[in-house]
Order: C-alpha cells, then sequence, then structure tokens
C-alpha cells in the first residue's frame, strides 16, 4: 500500500505519510524524504540519545544530518546521557560531542526543560528518542518539557517517531497531586502510544499550561507497524532494560524500587528478577554488583538477594501487581515493607493503590478501582492513534 504526498492537521499538528512498507518497520528518522526539507537552511537543536540511529548501519542520526549538510547547532540530552550509559537518576553532565565537536546540554538534573537563552540561537528542535510505553520512562517526560518551551517559545518541532514494544494500556491514571518528572501527564502506568501520539495529546488535551500558545508540532510516522504488533528494539533503551524481557517486565517491576527489594540492577540481568536479603523471599539467590554500563551503586550491593528468577516468565502481558504483592505478603504485611512510600505513590500516580494494599486488597479488586478511569483514557486515546 502507497499513501504519497498526505498531509492529516490536528490544529496545528502536521503529520507526513508517505510509502507504507509492511513487513519493514521504517522509523520517522529514516523517512528523511519527510523532513529534510524542512531542515534545509535553518539552525537545529536535537534531543536525541543513543537510539537515535537510521538504516541497518545504525548510524546516528547526528552524523547522518551533518552529512547531509543540516547546521545542527547543539543537542539536548534526556536522561541516561547521549551516549545513554549514566545510570539511572545520575547527574548528566553537558559538554560537547566528542566525535563531532556538537555542544550537548543536559536535559536531567536541574536543567529538565529547555531555556529561552538555549533555544534563542535554534529555528527547529528534532526530538527522536526510543520510548518503551511506561509512564515513569523519563524520556517522555523530556518531551513534554521540550514542547512546552517550544510553545513558549515559538519554536518548530518535530517528533520522529518509534513504535512502542510494550504496546498495552494497564495501570492506574495519574492523579494532578502526584505529577512528577516520573509522571507528568494523566495517563495510564503503561499508556499504549507512541512517543508521537502522546505529543498528539499532549497538544489536543491542552496539557500545555504555561502558554495559550500551541507547540508548532510535525510529526513524521513510523511505517509498517500498527499497535498490537510486536517490535523487538534495535539498541537498548537504557542501561538497565537490556532486552525484550527486561522492557516487558519493566512497569511491573519498577514499584520495587520504592522497597529494598532488588529488581537486578547490579546484575547482566536487571528487571527480570526481584530479591531482598531474606530467604523468606524466595530460592534463587543473586547478588548485585557494582557494574559500569548498568549500576554502579545498586540497591543491596554485595549482599545475596533470595528471590524470583523471572528472565523466562512469559505470563506478563501489559501491568501487573503480582510480583509485588506476593513479595508484601512474604515480609509479614508490614507497612514498612514500603520504605519510600512516597516514591511508590509518585510511581503509581496515586495513593489509592499503595492504601488498597495495606488494606488487604488482592490485584482484582485494585485493579476495579481503575477501571472506569481506564476506560475514559482508552476512549480519548482513540483521537490520538497514528497506527
Amino acid at each position: 500500500m502507497h499513501i504519497r504526498n498526505k498531509l492529516l492537521l490536528l490544529g496545528c499538528i502536521t503529520l507526513a505519510f508517505t510509502n507504507t512498507v509492511f513487513g519493514k518497520v521504517i522509523t520517522g528518522a529514516e523517512r528523511m524524504e519527510e523532513y529534510l526539507h524542512l531542515l534545509k537552511g535553518k539552525r537545529v537543536g536535537m534531543v536525541v540519545n543513543h537510539t537515535s540511529v537510521v538504516g541497518t548501519q545504525q548510524v546516528h542520526l547526528l552524523d547522518t544530518l551533518l552529512h547531509s549538510e543540516i547546521q545542527v547547532v547543539k543537542v539536548f540530552a534526556p536522561e541516561h546521557g547521549f551516549r545513554g550509559n549514566e545510570d539511572a537518576g545520575a547527574t548528566v553532565e553537558s559538554g560537547k560531542d566528542s566525535r563531532t565537536g556538537i555542544p550537548i546540554i543536559s536535559l536531567y538534573g536541574n536543567n529538565k526543560k529547555p531555556t529561552s537563552a538555549q533555544l534563542k540561537d535554534l529555528d527547529i528542535l528534532l526530538f527522536d528518542i526510543q520510548d518503551v510505553g511506561a509512564r515513569f520512562y523519563t524520556y517522555i517526560s523530556t518531551m513534554f518539557y521540550v514542547m512546552e518551551a517550544c510553545a513558549e517559545n515559538q519554536k518548530e518541532l518535530i517528533i520522529l517517531d518509534r513504535p512502542n514494544p510494550c504496546d498495552y494500556i494497564d495501570g492506574p491514571v495519574l492523579q494532578p497531586a502526584y505529577k512528577s518528572f516520573v509522571g507528568m501527564l494523566p495517563i495510564p502506568i503503561l499508556h499504549g502510544c507512541t512517543v508521537g501520539e502522546l505529543a498528539r495529546m499532549i497538544q489536543g488535551e491542552h496539557w500545555i499550561k504555561s502558554t495559550t500558545l500551541p507547540c508548532p508540532l510535525t510529526v513524521i510516522p513510523v511505517t509498517g507497524w500498527k499497535h498490537g504488533q510486536p517490535y523487538s528494539l534495535p539498541i537498548k533503551p537504557s542501561p538497565n532494560l537490556p532486552n525484550d524481557q527486561s522492557i516487558r517486565l519493566y512497569a511491573s517491576l519498577c514499584p520495587f524500587e520504592a522497597t529494598r527489594v532488588s529488581v537486578g540492577r547490579g546484575t547482566t540481568f536487571p528487571f527480570q528478577v526481584a530479591g531482598a536479603p531474606e530467604k523468606k523471599y524466595g530460592t534463587f539467590c543473586f547478588t548485585p554488583r557494582s557494574l559500569p554500563g548498568y549500576d554502579t551503586n545498586p540497591i543491596n550491593k554485595g549482599v545475596c538477594c533470595y528471590g524470583e528468577d523471572l528472565r523466562d516468565s512469559t505470563q506478563v502481558q501489559g501491568f501487573t501487581l503480582r510480583f509485588f504483592l506476593r513479595f508484601y505478603n512474604r515480609s509479614g504485611k508490614t507497612p514498612a515493607f514500603f520504605s519510600r512510600p512516597r516514591w511508590f505513590d509518585l510511581l503509581m500516580g496515586t495513593d489509592c493503590v499503595r492504601k488498597a494494599i495495606l488494606n488487604g486488597a488482592t490485584e482484582k479488586e485494585i485493579k476495579e478501582n481503575w477501571k472506569n478511569e481506564l476506560q475514559a483514557y482508552t476512549a480519548m486515546r482513540q483521537k490520538y492513534l497514528l497506527y
């Protein structure tokens, strides 16, 4: 099927479609015929990381644009840095790309949003980062701040879309009181969108409140992929999500990060195991270490953790609390199991889940509590789908 030179408009959002190739996924970044002409003669800023590659040779988009004589002025880097090798939560320093000399500005740490001064010498921004479909994965928080900055400063923004490798809709919808960098948007834990669709949603639902001006936004969609189709990432999106299984389990294991239970940080199988330093949690044992490139200071470092090996688990479809509830029950159902209760609530986007667990609710009962809001979100989401 070929769709040529077709523009779909949603408010001030431009969507460019051409040359759908079934059986082969072509990312927005690889569809250069759709956006290269928009960059010619303009001063370009890029919001990219190590996942921003094109072609079978996996050439970085920055190198590709420079080869095409595009004037790239600077790069903005999200959590984990431009090369994707920083620990989760680590301060990412600004600097210069060693290969090209292009200035790199960190959008993690104290400077999460591009400032007017940082945007002053730019005409247009290009966003190309692989997401994994979970609300607390901070690349989409960075995208929100970039959209907000572009709206405030009336800078053009192009989103180069990529498939969602964990394409489910599940979990509680974030409540306003629990907005943070691990939850910027009123969406469920698994939002079932690509970054391009989320950008359309942000725009269409008027979630940018700092200005009445819309973000001048263009989305370059993926071709050869649609919702419900599996997608295996060619490059790990961050140090502790090294494979498909870790991405599949990420949303369900991330709540453990508000406890003393390790999810395998400091091992070669992060987000594929769970364990704590007591034998009551299970028979599988692993010991977190300082691993450069994964995690240099993991929880329970140097201590044998007992728990569960989930590397071969095929039971997870979407978001589940059953692993968390098993460990909570084995702990003796003590409130102290939540070593960081506020962090748990921020990850969940509500305090209702933690309170329900403390009150002895089952997973089925907990999920019933967010059923209606999930239905409302699913209906709203339909307006912004591209695939």
